[in-house]
């Protein structure tokens, strides 16, 4: 199995895309966080995470890979790469909802688009990856549900688990043709969030943004080093803090939810499982928070 994933991790780094390694069988990093950083070599000058220190130098990944059976995760944003995630529901969700797949073809029939042919990979859970080429002229970023519900994106500050990784013992393979292309205009404009626009009571709202900034970084921490059993009561906690800044105007509601989404995901919590926290108990924090000041009612 060691060789195997090796040679997934190389395959990946010869197409120029940056790996680093994930627990085996899992999605998890394998990599230290910031709290445990020993500040010694790749982080001599400072913490360095997953996206700075994936790579594709192939000594590397051989030095890596030896230690142990690694799954194998692709740095979306280094690789130039924006992948789709379309999900499905968790199996004991007791819920009919439609998986990510039937909701994007539903999408691109809306929007009068025929549903993009790309390098797709099948993954562990039954969902799928549609691999794009990402625009140099935009750094696109994670999303989570803006494009449709089940439907994530990866791009800067996200990874995917590459072609070869096992997790519950289900490999992830790629489905059909391999051929990467580039992101449709349609998908990249659907992405691209509009300009934003100036109001007086935003601009209000960043008066304290260094304190804002603090508790947001704290907030997200405290999520990404949550131990097991923890993690979804943690994130919980930590949406609901926060919240109160979006009603306040000092946070937009993707100001918040990115990072929680990515520490969540960090953390070992399924991608499905955080979007449903975040989704619940932003709406529970904003309702019951005074928009005009951020304090708690």
């Amino acid at each position: 199995m060691s060789d195997d994933l090796l040679a997934a991790a190389l395959n990946a780094a010869q197409r120029g895309w940056h790996v680093f390694p994930l627990r085996p069988g899992t999605k998890r990093p394998a990599l230290h966080g910031e709290t445990a950083c020993p500040r010694t070599g790749p982080c001599a000058d400072g913490h360095r995470k997953w996206e700075d220190r994936a790579t594709t130098d192939p000594d590397r990944i051989r030095a890596a890979w030896q230690r142990a059976p690694f799954n194998v995760g692709i740095a979306t944003g280094p690789s130039g790469l924006l992948v789709v995630d379309l999900d499905v529901p968790k199996t004991n969700s007791g819920t009919d909802a439609p998986c990510g797949a039937a909701t994007f073809k539903a999408l691109c029939e809306r929007t009068g688009q025929a549903v993009p042919r790309t390098r797709t990979v099948r993954t562990a859970s039954g969902g799928q990856h549609l691999y794009f080429t990402a625009p140099a002229a935009a750094r696109l970023h994670n999303t989570a549900g803006t494009l449709a519900p089940m439907v994530d994106t990866r791009a800067w500050g996200g990874y995917v688990v590459a072609v070869g990784s096992l997790v519950d013992g289900l490999r992830y393979e790629v489905q059909g043709p391999a051929l990467l292309r580039p992101l449709p205009d349609w998908l990249k404009h659907a992405l691209v969030p509009p300009h934003p626009v100036n109001r007086p009571v935003a601009a209000a709202g960043r008066v304290h943004r260094p304190y804002v900034d603090a508790a947001l970084a704290r907030e997200t921490a405290a999520v990404t080093a949550a131990p097991e059993g923890r993690r979804n009561a943690t994130l919980l906690r930590a949406a609901r803090a926060l919240g109160r800044f979006v009603a306040s105007g000092d946070l937009t509601r993707d100001e918040v939810e990115m990072p929680l989404q990515r520490a969540g995901e960090s953390a070992g919590l399924s991608t499905s499982e955080c979007r449903t926290t975040l989704r619940s108990a932003l709406d529970w924090s904003i309702t019951h928070n005074d928009a005009r000041t951020g304090v708690a009612a």
